[in-house]
């Protein structure tokens, strides 16, 4: 099994931080621990040396490191998958909660992209990485809903454009404590990593630095309540990690079962949070037709709304 290289590059919030730290902070499934071990194993290089794990890193520097790991992810075909929509260019499916959008890592298994994969094997190779092939955007492991896949270079290309551009319009249901709550409103707060606590991000005050944030907004509207909790809509364009989750809990409404924003404690989810991506549109381009898929809110979390 041939290594895997990735390249990194220190970025001016990196510089002065050790090697080890850089690594678990930028390298899915490398922790300092498995850091450490890397750069014993003389896998990890700043500027084509062979690097310590305390070495200090200047903003610039040029990271390698090699990961024992295949190029390629394997298809899954016992894994379940429900499409939605199905194209020569793309596809949609309904993720269940639970189940990770992608790997840390081309050996994990258990994933939508495995599933993926076993139907659609063209995907092999089409996106930014090998363990996230054809995936335009991601969902939490615990929120469920719709998810867009690309089954060609050209298709990926395509999509990923309209994301950054948001003219990809994704909007979300989620089940809130309706005390207090308007009937709608504009969330607009900058997001940043936690360094403190990396499963979370951090909303920014008016005064807060942080070297990686991005300014966000998320749009909300009471479609519901019932038994003292909201049914809310929400939409979003190119969404930063955690952004409806953290943004709602920024306005102490946290998501129901969503324990690591504070969210209320919901015997019957179990693990996950009652979040679901509902709908997914695009209105197309000169080469390709629009589409417009919807989702209905799963019947665990419709539960919780009844009186």
């Amino acid at each position: 099994m041939s290594p895997r290289r990735i390249e990194l590059e220190a970025r001016d919030t990196d510089g002065g931080n050790r090697l080890d730290k850089f690594l678990s902070q930028h390298v899915a499934g490398v922790g300092r621990h498995k850091a450490s071990e890397l750069c014993a194993a003389g896998r990890v290089r700043i500027d084509g040396q062979r690097a310590k794990k305390s070495s200090l890193l200047n903003v610039g520097a040029k990271v390698t490191v090699e990961l024992d790991e295949p190029e390629a992810l394997e298809a899954e075909s016992e894994l379940p998958l429900e499409v939605r929509l199905e194209r020569e260019d793309l596809v949609v499916v309904n993720k269940p909660p639970g189940m990770p959008t992608a790997p840390l890592d081309t050996t994990e298994r258990g994933t939508l992209c495995g599933a993926l994969l076993a139907r659609y094997p063209e995907m092999q190779g089409v996106g930014h990485r090998a363990r996230e092939p054809g995936i335009v955007h991601r969902l939490d492991t615990q929120t469920s809903g719709l998810v867009l896949a690309a089954r060609s270079a050209h298709a990926f290309t395509a999509l990923n454009r309209a994301l950054e551009h948001e003219q990809l319009h994704k909007r979300y249901l989620a089940v809130v404590s309706a005390a207090g709550l308007a009937e709608s409103g504009e969330i607009s707060r900058a997001l940043a990593p936690d360094p403190a606590h990396p499963e979370r991000v951090r909303v920014l005050e008016a005064t807060d630095r942080a070297g990686y944030a991005r300014h966000k907004i998320t749009r909300y509207r009471v479609k519901r309540i019932a038994a003292g909790r909201a049914l809310v809509e929400l939409e979003v364009g190119s969404a930063f990690r955690h952004q409806i989750r953290a943004h709602l809990a920024s306005i102490a409404h946290p998501i129901a079962g969503d324990a690591v924003y504070g969210g209320e404690l919901v015997s019957t989810l179990g693990a996950r949070h009652a979040l679901h991506a509902s709908e997914l549109s695009w209105a197309g381009n000169d080469a390709a037709a629009g589409f417009t898929v919807y989702e209905p809110l799963p019947p665990d979390l419709a539960a919780l709304l009844e009186e």
